[in-house]
């Protein structure tokens, strides 16, 4: 199983689902089976219940915290 980015993806990660390019879910992923990249395990979210996780519209957040790092969006702007 992996990711959009193709990092392999592992039950209990903390994944950001992508839809249309905007991020429509989060949450520790769970029930994925391997082999499959597709609509394959559960999204357990912080609010509201479960969601389904399609590996290949997926991102693990490290990924997500990397993209924003590069892109100097991981830190507030001064004086907020």
């Amino acid at each position: 199983m992996h990711y959009r980015n193709g990092r392999e993806a592992k039950n209990g990660d903390k994944i950001v689902r992508l839809e249309g390019g905007k991020v429509v879910s989060y949450g520790v992923l769970h029930s994925a089976t391997p082999g499959n990249d597709y609509c394959n395990g559960n999204i357990a979210v912080v609010q509201p219940p479960n969601d389904y996780a399609c590996m290949c519209d997926c991102l693990h957040v490290d990924d997500v915290a990397a993209v924003l790092a590069e892109q100097g969006l991981d830190k507030r702007p001064a004086g907020k």
